[in-house]
């Protein structure tokens, strides 16, 4: 069997997760362990039979359902070609080869092979498990103040917020007791009831406002242009405020209720008490009179259509039937104009609840008005099936249709195919232009009919409506040079916006590649046959969906480990921005593995043609799947590992850069971070004083005001921002870190800070 091609060779490459200080590698146990797993026959060799055995059940374990990129996925028959091995078969042969060292013998000593696996340092399993019991043992560890500043750096928000619309609650409230408690008539002719009722609706007054408020996107859109509005109003997205504030509003609505009709009209219908009724009304009233009223007629109409909206939009019903969930909300239009007129009387005081639902109703009323208007413009959009869970849909807006996106902002999705009346809101996973495209997780009843629609081909066009887009995050993201983003699961979604975003500004400035379809479809690492022209001769040839650039596979290489860029390389506009992207399974990567790639590939093309580098992304995508098998976990290992100028993408994810599987540990990450970044700063104050020394009187004088401004942002505070969205307990432990690194730049005069912003997107 003759080996691999020169230059096409394979190898493990070196992981990133070596850089580490404190990693412990495969035990002595661990390596035995493997070994008796894979002699099945005890004949003390390990032989290429049993290597493939173990590969086709680790294989089988990681990918339950093979892409195009698993190379590995199956054992196929060998077809009658020069070299014995169809391509697939080819890539297998290779791996196992690699796993044997190389060797063409079919077996080797067990010894031997415990070397090998010695050599391959792969992380242990049991050291895995560790790392997970220690981020959950973190916060013991610190002192209980420290413990109080990271959760108020991430609940803090929301319980100003929270505080705020209580607040607002219980002063009107206040208001409306003190009020009706205080004055004579009222409490002589209506007794306890009308206290008890006005009370409530003073709650009533700011409860339906933030209610009603909540649901304004365009309202929410403007206030997130403010960074520090937004971290306190944030509902683009989010249920949980909503469904919380709507029971309280039924709940004041029903005390208020029960206050006049338990309360006030049964005592001011008494005998007795007509001449003060007379005296505040104006007429003598009794118990069908005051119920005929119209504040009667539409109070108890608008609760009763309360309680209604109330059941339609409990989670069984909006399992069974979506629609009816939906139509069920169209009841709050009725419900607010009854509230309107209910006031308009003014039995008690002057009408002021219309005044508190006029506002948000009629942003409501606009943007509702829009999106039936919009139902009616459709677009023709590309479906496509990415995995068992996840639907592409792609689509380019028509040149009249207004469409200002900024990175991070979300849309209304309406597909008629599946219903005229449903619009739910997705994240825009990527924008340029005019062109944009969604990730849509299949995990409920109209995404899974909408997955349906791919067809047996797993893609088709559809016709679509759109309205948005909505909410960009006020996030301070392009006020730091330097930024750590950090996201779990599809919630990364907005990131990742970003992250193409700023990339393909950096194109657009500084020129690079255009990567238009996924790696696994395109050649991009074609080694140029003699007479073709390589990347340095195609610079300046117009780029294609068709004939994306080829990328030469020792740059490759670099994408999948890519080097810290060197200090004298720095361009003034220098921006860093390391992503972390964790997951709990290989299956979440795939379908933002292409948007990925081609910021890989484009950071690529610009180590290799930009002698000051503008724009340095870091990409790390963190798997935590536990895998209790030793195997399984050294398979999962090395499969990450290989690469080779054919498959240069990850075997498991599809990902050009590489995977760490376990939990991250940002104590170490953090501190990396951080001693990269002062070693940054030394480097930009080390150039600018070889410049000085070496420069000629000349240059002294051009670059005087250069300098002047070098130094004073030298001696300024050097801000990093750390973005993150997920999981409380992760950000506290980012909020606290974030702390510890900035008392520690104060401390050692690098006068470093790091600004932890936890994001809310949904």
């Amino acid at each position: 069997m003759s080996s691999p091609r020169e230059g096409h060779r394979a190898s493990f490459a070196d992981h990133p997760v070596r850089s580490a200080d404190q990693i412990t590698y495969l035990s002595e146990d661990e390596i035995s362990q493997f070994l008796d797993d894979l002699d099945r026959d005890g004949d003390g060799h390990i032989n290429y039979a049993e290597v493939e055995h173990k590969l086709d059940q680790a294989h089988d374990e990681l990918v339950p359902k093979p892409a195009a990129h698993h190379v590995f996925a199956s054992r196929r028959p060998a077809k009658d070609d020069k070299e014995g091995l169809d391509g697939t078969n080819k890539a297998r042969h290779e791996f196992l080869r690699q796993i044997m060292g190389g060797r063409t013998a079919d077996k080797i000593p067990r010894a031997e092979f415990a070397q090998l696996m010695r050599d391959w340092k792969i992380p242990s399993l049991q050291q895995a498990k560790k790392e997970e019991e220690d981020e959950r043992g973190y916060f013991r560890k610190l002192p209980n103040w420290r413990k109080v500043r990271a959760y108020w750096a991430v609940h803090g928000p929301e319980i100003v917020f929270l505080g705020l619309v209580v607040a607002m609650q219980l002063a009107f409230a206040v208001w409306q007791l003190v009020k009706y408690l205080t004055t004579a008539p009222y409490t002589a002719g209506f007794g306890w009831g009308i206290v008890l009722a006005k009370t409530s609706a003073g709650a009533l007054y700011p409860t339906f406002f933030f209610l009603l408020l909540s649901m304004s996107r365009y309202f929410s859109t403007l206030l997130r242009r403010s960074y520090l509005v937004s971290r306190f109003l944030n509902w683009d997205l989010s249920q949980d405020f909503h469904i919380r504030i709507s029971c309280v509003a039924i709940v004041l609505a029903s005390v208020h209720a029960v206050g006049h009709l338990a309360g006030s009209f049964r005592y001011g219908s008494t005998d007795s008490r007509q001449d003060v009724v007379e005296a505040v009304l104006g007429q003598r009233m009794h118990y069908v009179d005051f119920v005929r009223t119209l504040p009667g007629v539409t109070g108890l109409t608008a609760l009763g259509l309360m309680y209604v909206l109330s059941l339609l939009s409990i989670p069984p019903v909006r399992r069974w039937n979506y629609e009816v969930f939906q139509l069920g909300h169209l009841l709050m239009y009725p419900i607010v104009g009854l509230m309107m007129a209910h006031g308009t009387r003014g039995l008690f005081q002057w009408p002021m609840f219309g005044y508190f639902l006029a506002f948000p109703m009629l942003l409501i009323l606009v943007e509702r008005f829009v999106r039936i208007v919009l139902g009616f413009y459709r677009i023709t959009a590309t479906l496509k099936v990415l995995d068992g869970e996840t639907v592409e849909i792609t689509t380019d807006i028509p040149s009249e249709r207004i469409w200002k996106y900024k990175a991070g902002q979300y849309i209304f999705l309406n597909v008629p195919a599946l219903s005229y009346f449903q619009w739910h809101p997705f994240t825009v996973s990527f924008c340029r232009g005019n062109k944009m495209r969604v990730h849509i997780k299949t995990d409920g009843n109209w995404t899974a009919k909408l997955r349906g629609l791919g067809g047996p081909s797993g893609q088709s066009q559809i016709k679509i409506a759109i309205n948005g887009p909505f909410g960009a995050p006020a996030q301070r993201f392009y006020d730091f040079s330097h930024s750590v983003i950090i996201g779990a699961g599809i919630g990364v979604t907005p990131f990742s916006g970003i992250l193409a975003d700023l990339q393909y500004n950096d194109d657009l400035e500084h020129g690079g590649p255009s990567h238009d379809r996924s790696l696994p479809e395109q050649d991009v690492t074609k080694i140029p046959e003699e007479g073709e022209k390589s990347i340095e001769d195609d610079d300046k040839l117009p780029q294609s969906e068709n004939r994306p650039h080829q990328v030469p596979s020792d740059l490759i290489s670099k994408a999948h480990n890519p080097q810290p860029t060197h200090a004298a390389t720095f361009a003034d506009d220098y921006r860093r921005v390391d992503f972390h992207w964790i997951v709990r399974d290989r299956n979440y990567l795939l379908w933002l593995s292409d948007l990925l790639n081609e910021v890989s590939l484009s950071q690529v093309w610009h180590r290799a043609h930009e002698d000051h580098a503008h724009l340095d992304i870091r990409i790390n995508t963190h798997v935590t799947a536990k895998r209790n098998g030793i195997v399984t976990h050294v398979y999962r290992w090395l499969l990450e590992m290989h690469r080779t100028a054919d498959h240069p993408a990850s075997p498991l994810t599809g990902l050009l850069n590489a995977t760490h599987y376990g939990r991250p540990d940002f104590d170490i990450i953090l501190d990396e971070h951080y001693a990269e970044t002062v070693a940054y700063r030394a480097s930009l104050r080390q150039a600018r004083q070889e410049q000085e020394e070496a420069g000629d009187d000349a240059t002294a004088r051009d670059d005087t005001s250069s300098d002047s401004s070098a130094q004073e942002r030298e001696d300024e505070e050097f801000k990093v921002g750390v973005f993150y969205c997920g999981a409380p307990v992760v950000g506290e432990i980012l909020a606290d870190k974030c702390a510890e690194l900035t008392t520690r730049g104060r401390e050692d005069g690098t006068k470093i800070e790091y600004h932890f912003m936890i994001e809310v997107f949904g």
